[in-house]
């Protein structure tokens, strides 16, 4: 008996050895009618994928590289495990790689994914963002970031709707009655915390309340700048009764130091963070947050990816909606809590 080929297949489906060689590997260009017979004729008549003289054939390795800033990330996790499903649906093997967070390193992965004949590459929560595009014409492989923190748009990319959920945030806080509404970002001007600094002046304006830089204070994204910001927030001889973070770890930081400093939260000070990482739901209090939709996310992206090698056209740039997660962080301010209860006791 002589080894099934293609061409063998395609004779059988009464199809070109193209569509035999797409259907096989997955590809959204196939209808699946046609994919299903020509599948199910490859298993009957026992034909065996190499992927390395398929590799000599297409030019194509069925490989992608993702890129993350370290496999440590929280937010990392969820979004990888979205590519792979989808890598996985389509044929498809996934490359990681930490860049962790150092722009250099991160040129030099891609590049070293390039140099390995990849066939398209995720970048998430990218440091060089739109200094890709001239890239793009040398590499010859597609890319799709996710949340690019550079500021500027590149060719093709998924992120949250970062203005739109922090306004809804804000919103939240001046629903319950705060007035003095403090900001905590992250000092390194990236696009995400650019966006949803966006959407915490938006709502104030919204409110027709002023806009107050001294309520707004810097950290790095980690627990420990946001404790040193939350630090600098409560010195103010009036410090805010609310505080929106630009990430759960920066909240994570700003909560532990309010603690250390005897604050109580929500009663003395309510905080909403970004992301609802896992560990969200686990803090005292558990953490009122925006929740990243990160699996989808991540399958957003690998879907692109794959249209972008197919050659078909693929959206540019694709927005996800937040959603807001309440939770016992936050409260009606603590003079409003007071009245409340001389209220009741009357």
């Amino acid at each position: 008996m002589h080894n099934v080929s293609i061409k063998d297949i395609a004779r059988a489906a009464n199809v070109s050895h193209a569509t035999v060689s797409r259907a096989l590997r997955s590809s959204p260009l196939v209808k699946r009618e046609t994919a299903a017979l020509v599948r199910r004729i490859a298993e009957e008549r026992g034909y065996k994928v190499s992927a390395v003289a398929r590799s000599l054939v297409t030019r194509r390795t069925s490989t992608v590289g993702v890129v993350v800033t370290t496999i440590t990330d929280p937010f990392a996790g969820e979004v990888v495990g979205g590519i792979e499903e989808c890598a996985l649906d389509h044929g498809y093997s996934v490359f990681l790689a930490n860049s962790n967070a150092e722009p250099e390193r991160e040129i030099k992965v891609v590049h070293s994914f390039e140099e390995h004949r990849v066939d398209g590459i995720v970048v998430t929560s990218s440091r060089v963002g739109a200094l890709y595009i001239p890239m793009l014409s040398e590499m010859r492989i597609p890319i799709v970031l996710i949340n690019n923190h550079h500021p500027g748009e590149f060719v093709h990319s998924v992120m949250i709707a970062n203005v739109e959920a922090s306004r809804e945030a804000v919103h939240h806080l001046i629903g319950l009655g705060h007035r003095r509404i403090a900001y905590l970002g992250d000092r390194f001007g990236r696009q995400s915390d650019t966006e949803r600094f966006s959407g915490y002046r938006e709502a104030l304006e919204e409110a027709d309340l002023p806009f107050l830089p001294e309520l707004v204070a810097h950290g790095d994204g980690r627990p420990e700048g946001g404790a040193l910001a939350m630090e600098r927030l409560l010195s103010l001889a009036e410090p805010p009764t609310a505080v929106f973070c630009y990430n759960d770890m920066s909240a994570l930081g700003a909560l532990q130091r309010l603690r250390v400093a005897g604050w109580r939260v929500p009663r003395d000070l309510s905080l909403v963070g970004f992301d609802d990482l896992f560990v969200a739901q686990y803090t005292d209090p558990r953490l009122t947050t925006v929740r990243q939709p990160r699996r989808q996310m991540g399958r957003l992206a690998m879907e692109t990816l794959l249209k972008l090698i197919g050659g078909a056209p693929a959206g540019g740039h694709i927005r996800v909606a937040g959603e807001l997660v309440v939770r016992e962080s936050t409260a009606p301010p603590k003079r409003d809590q007071d009245k409340e209860k001389v209220e009741v006791s009357t």
